[in-house]
């Protein structure tokens, strides 16, 4: 119950967020969101000093593909320089480093696109990617939970089966050819192809945050989220899954 209560408000949340908040308002939110996805993301890492992450964070995911990409390049570029720094100068591992380097990419950027999905498609099309996400997984939970006999990766997440995989692309990708047609007004078979690479990149997503909780010994990224885990925990496919839409909507690279 209290699983199922807190999804239904985080639900809840999220629709007013997107449909009645300004665009300055819906990038602050998603801002914050991202400040608490790389704070769980940094302490699983074993990250140190995370303050001046979390700063880049916020400000990658405030400036990133809004209006452009320019900023990504050049936020690209300082973020490497950055990188150079605390290996050569800082007494820092390389291992470290890159984990914290990856932050602001892994979590800002999609951040910041998603946001910007709002802007070039509106609240209606920013929906579409969350609504797919949310047919997609929860058709791998229920179609694996039927019909699940083989692992997908038994050494990452031993309850995801082949089969659970399958069903989320089946469906997923449904979802996004029939229900996108009328919300995205483009043709069927590109809007499939749009939902069988969200559906994938939200299962590689998920297999990685996974991964790197695995490798750390955690079961969730917090307890932020009552019975469900922290914000990394229900973001993870969203994260890997909305630049591709992004470059959809916004027509390409």
């Amino acid at each position: 119950m209290t699983r199922l209560l807190s999804g239904v408000a985080l639900a809840l949340v999220a629709l007013a967020a997107i449909w009645f908040l300004p665009v300055i308002g819906l990038r602050l939110l998603a801002c914050v969101v991202a400040v608490l996805a790389a704070h769980e993301y940094l302490r699983i890492v074993g990250a140190r000093s995370t303050a001046p992450i979390l700063v880049i964070v916020f400000i990658v995911c405030w400036v990133g593909p809004i209006p452009g990409d320019r900023n990504i390049l050049l936020l690209l570029l300082l973020g490497f320089a950055w990188l150079a720094i605390e290996v050569l100068w800082g007494n820092v591992s390389i291992q470290e480093a890159s984990a914290r380097f990856v932050a602001p990419w892994y979590i800002g950027v999609p951040l910041g696109m998603l946001v910007a999905v709002h802007s070039v498609g509106g609240p209606r099309t920013t929906l579409m990617l969350l609504a797919t996400v949310v047919v997609s997984d929860s058709a791998q939970y229920y179609t694996g939970r039927m019909f699940g006999r083989r692992p997908l990766a038994p050494t990452i997440s031993p309850k995801k089966t082949i089969e659970g995989a399958i069903g989320g692309l089946v469906f997923g990708t449904l979802f996004m050819a029939i229900v996108g047609s009328r919300v995205l007004l483009a043709a069927p078979l590109p809007l499939a192809l749009l939902g069988l690479a969200i559906v994938v990149l939200g299962i590689c997503g998920d297999l990685f945050e996974s991964r790197l909780k695995r490798a750390s010994g955690i079961k969730d990224s917090s307890s932020l989220i009552p019975g469900h885990g922290g914000v990394l925990d229900r973001i993870d496919a969203l994260l890997f899954a909305t630049p591709a839409f992004y470059l959809f909507v916004r027509g390409g690279p």
